[in-house]
């Protein structure tokens, strides 16, 4: 009894010193917020993150309801999420570009740690508690894509203009990729507002909700200008839409890329995607003008190498110049260039004659 009572007065002199008293306790524990389970938290994170994180994560979520739907946040253990991620790897869907599983793996984590990152801030756990951060993610293996060679390039903008049922799109999607060397995301959330026409140029919203003006030849702003005005483009809805009026998604590219790799063999054994006309047009331009100018085209933040890309960020119309160079036209903001149009932009699927592709 002699221990407990001074046990008690020392916890009561600390709480003094503390400037806390008895009620204080209390009311902090009739307060704290029960922890919620992944079943009941995992749509909460949903709801919040952005359209690519849904795409990205929506299936690992979904995971970790089915496997630990019923649990808190702050019971899962490491050891348990490195169980899982292991189950995962070792049962990914194998495809053609599968690497073992690790992108699953990598990407089971990085759901994780978003959902846990919502769960400290919203005041559930603390950082030290959060099990995720204490899980290695798995180390991210080289990109297998590089940049097209300029028969290649040729060859699949040769079947693009004359296969499928709406050629004229399709080579302008592939035009609109490798003059700006934008991603997927960028080109479907393109409005018409988003055009202008007297500079030449185009404002991409890409990934990490970065906006950028981007220069585009004459050439094509004039087919960009004429698709909105005939598949009737509203304001405020995407500019890239079917014969019918409706937008295209992404599924359109699937498709694209699945009738050129049954014209071409080799799309389909390398696997060739949208993303490879971004590789294509940013080594060139880094081979022609610099890493700065490259950093630039491609809309990265200049941090994203060195401190010292802070100071040699490249101007708008070193961007210009570069586009100017690879397309062989005048730009606004470039009105003189020295270089002649390269091999990419002579593999152009313009067709002498045909005003309807770009």
């Amino acid at each position: 009894m002699t221990a407990a009572r001074a046990d008690i007065d020392a916890a009561l002199l600390l709480l003094d010193r503390l400037g806390v008293s008895p009620a204080d306790l209390h009311q902090a524990a009739r307060d704290r917020r029960q922890t919620p389970t992944f079943a009941e938290y995992v749509p909460v994170v949903a709801d919040a993150v952005g359209s690519g994180s849904q795409r990205a994560y929506s299936s690992y979520w979904k995971r970790l309801v089915e496997h630990w739907g019923d649990r808190p946040l702050d019971e899962v253990t490491p050891s348990e999420i490195e169980r899982l991620a292991q189950q995962i790897k070792a049962n990914v869907v194998a495809r053609r570009n599968a690497r073992g599983g690790r992108s699953a793996a990598e990407l089971f984590i990085a759901a994780l740690r978003c959902l846990y990152k919502r769960a400290v801030a919203d005041g559930y756990l603390t950082a030290a508690d959060d099990p995720a951060q204490k899980v290695e993610k798995p180390r991210r293996l080289p990109s297998t894509r590089r940049a097209i060679a300029d028969t290649r390039l040729a060859e699949i903008n040769q079947v693009a203009s004359t296969t499928g049922a709406d050629p004229n799109l399709d080579t302008l999607l592939l035009r609109l990729h490798t003059e700006t060397a934008c991603r997927r995301g960028g080109a479907l959330a393109l409005l018409p507002a988003d055009l202008d026409s007297e500079q030449c140029l185009i404002l991409l919203k890409e990934t990490g909700e970065t906006v950028r003006w981007q220069p585009v030849s004459p050439t094509l702003m004039g087919h960009l200008l004429r698709h909105i005005e005939e598949r009737e483009a509203a304001p405020g809805t995407p500019v890239l839409r079917y014969r019918n009026g409706r937008p295209i998604s992404r599924r359109r590219y699937d498709h694209l890329w699945e009738r050129i790799g049954r014209a071409l063999p080799w799309v389909i054994t390398q696997q060739i995607s949208t993303h490879w006309l971004r590789h294509t047009t940013l080594t060139w331009v880094e081979r022609q003008f610099g890493y700065a100018v490259a950093q630039a085209y491609a809309g990265h933040m200049s941090g994203d190498a060195s401190v010292t890309a802070t100071y040699v960020r490249a101007t708008l119309n070193e961007v210009a110049a570069a586009l100017a160079a690879l397309t062989g036209e005048p730009h606004p903001l470039a009105p003189s260039v020295a270089s002649g149009p390269v091999a990419v932009a002579r593999a152009s699927i313009t067709r002498e004659g045909n005003r309807d592709q770009p």
